[in-house]
């Protein structure tokens, strides 16, 4: 497996990242974008043809899910358009959802069952895509969100937490991958509201329970300090910890 970090910026789009969107190949499998939040399609274009992958939702908050509407146009439009649907995995409504963005009149749902087959997500029950088994899982967060697991034929194990609030199911996702990719939109001060999101203080003590090979911190907003993050992860965490960047290549391997 390797993942290249199209955007990772928390909540907004950043100065210096789109927001939430990963692009995810294996062998003998179809590339996949996990997310698809702003300006992911423009960053996809430098790595891969956006006509020729699949899209896995973790949930529909905008920053990861509304440049959507942009992919389907090049499905439509481009002229040469990929042949046949590609899979969208996502939430409850996904497909409506979506529709309401890209329809031109208010009221209105674009049907896009022309160019997607979407699918719903259901928690712990695994899909196969190629070589890739994939297990989400409902985590803690204030709208239907999933966090995912993969696996691939040699065992080798990736796990991204999608936006959540700690909870036993983000630990059980996690549990012994050789990569955690975590979110970390805060630092850990009292005030934070509850079942949001991580702080990076958080994200070390999932890492540390859950046993992962090396952790990855991601969707850390503009106005939160990624250094105050990384510290507060070490400090609870003993393995290597990162905080991903826009363009980064990772090749998931045992750690």
């Amino acid at each position: 497996m390797r993942i290249t970090v199209l955007g990772c910026s928390g909540s907004v789009v950043g100065p210096d990242s789109p927001a939430s969107g990963y692009l995810l190949t294996e062998p003998d499998t179809t590339p996949i974008v996990i997310d698809f939040g702003g300006g992911v399609l423009g960053a996809l274009q430098r790595h891969a043809d956006p006509g020729a992958v699949d899209v896995l939702l973790s949930h529909l908050h905008a920053d990861h899910c509304l440049d959507l509407p942009g992919l389907f146009v090049w499905r439509r439009y481009h002229p040469s358009p990929p042949v046949g649907r590609a899979l969208l995995y996502g939430p409850t409504d996904t497909a409506e959802r979506m529709g309401a963005a890209s329809s031109p009149e208010g009221g209105e749902i674009d049907d896009i069952s022309d160019i997607f087959d979407v699918r719903q997500w259901v928690d712990g029950q695994t899909i196969q895509l190629g070589a890739l088994t994939v297990q989400p899982r409902l985590v803690c967060h204030p709208t239907e969100s999933y966090g995912m697991r993969f696996t691939d034929r040699d065992g080798v194990t990736f796990a991204y937490s999608g936006d959540t609030g700690i909870c036993d199911a983000v630990i059980e996702l996690a549990r012994g991958v050789d990569v955690f990719l975590c979110e970390a939109s805060w630092t850990h001060s009292p005030d934070r509201p509850p079942k949001l999101h991580l702080s990076g203080t958080e994200a070390g003590q999932i890492a540390a329970r859950a046993g992962v090979g090396e952790l990855l911190l991601t969707h850390i907003p503009p106005w939160t300090s990624r250094e105050d993050v990384i510290s507060e992860a070490k400090a609870e965490f003993d393995g290597p910890v990162h905080a991903v960047v826009c363009n980064e290549t990772i090749d998931i391997t045992r750690r």
